[in-house]
């Protein structure tokens, strides 16, 4: 995803010169056709996180579209102070973007590992959160970013995610992408868990369920009324996510659900239990053991429908 979210970002600063792009000394081997293409509009800050927010928030304040661009548990976590105060409470043009969604950094372990930003940046206002599930989504998300009048965190993967779109979708900011139809369960999924997701809903539509497959790159604001629209036409609705169960897309979900005027509807959440992982692997082997391969997630949906295997 980072690749098509950096040649993104380059199609995006040929026609507009207020792009500007910052990094806190990383993302080489990535970046450098941004930074020898616009010299004079890129900025490395160093390992200096709060910083670079803060020269983002000058930038915007000038008129200027800054990109901040870190791993993103140093995107979010570091910075929070600085985004909070110089970047939401301004309502400022800053796009916050954190490479290496969940476990897509596994082998440097905790300090790495993207698995609650979702929930802390969350409480954040007039922040918006898009997470992307494949390349295609990417695009369009940093796109919608860019042109966007706010602030905005974008989470991407770095793993080589396959495209899961035959073709470019309509994207929007706040609005869920329906990839296919079904009306026994809905399975819900958010970033670069969609990949996985999508294989678990094949494995369920070769057991002759009819399942509803959506994508959600957007987290705040969320599609609320494709939650209400699930919970007054099927049986279950299962949330997808590589993030801590707290926090992320099964509990924004979960607050639509808990509406009166929605219908009373059974809610799996698949998702990481809430503590730090101890383990160290590769992200297959992370998801192995957390419950995220298709084959696990597709299981747990079935016993949340009591069928038999």
């Amino acid at each position: 995803m980072r690749t098509t979210f950096i040649k993104t970002v380059i199609e995006a600063a040929e026609k507009d010169e207020s792009i500007f792009f910052l990094t806190g000394d990383l993302g080489f081997g990535v970046v450098e056709p941004f930074r020898d293409k616009f010299p004079g509009r890129f900025l490395n800050v160093g390992v200096a996180e709060q910083n670079m927010v803060g020269i983002a928030a000058g930038l915007a304040l000038s008129g200027k579209s800054p990109i901040v661009y870190s791993i993103a548990t140093f995107a979010a976590f570091r910075p929070f102070e600085f985004i909070r105060n110089d970047v939401c409470y301004q309502n400022l043009k800053v796009l916050i973007v954190g490479v290496g969604a969940g476990f897509s950094y596994p082998q440097y372990a905790a300090t790495h590992q993207a698995i609650d930003d979702v929930a802390v940046m969350s409480a954040l206002p007039n922040l918006v959160i898009l997470n992307p599930g494949d390349p295609i989504e990417a695009k369009l998300a940093t796109l919608a970013a860019l042109s966007y009048h706010g602030p905005v965190y974008l989470r991407i993967g770095k793993k080589g995610e396959p495209d899961i779109h035959e073709s470019e979708p309509v994207f929007k900011i706040g609005h869920a992408i329906t990839l296919q139809d079904g009306g026994d369960v809905v399975v819900i999924a958010t970033g670069n868990i969609l990949e996985n997701a999508s294989k678990a809903v094949q494995i369920l539509r070769a057991k002759d369920l009819s399942v509803r497959f959506v994508s959600m790159p957007t987290l705040r604001p969320l599609d609320k009324e494709v939650v209400r629209k699930a919970a007054r036409e099927t049986r279950l609705i299962a949330t997808v996510e590589e993030g801590c169960e707290f926090g992320g897309l099964g509990t924004a979900v979960a607050e639509v659900l808990s509406e009166r005027t929605v219908p009373k509807m059974g809610l799996v959440k698949i998702a990481l239990p809430q503590h730090y992982p101890s383990e160290i692997g590769s992200q297959t082997y992370m998801r192995s053991i957390y419950g995220l391969t298709p084959e696990a997630i597709a299981e747990k949906i079935y016993q949340n429908l009591t069928l038999p295997l």
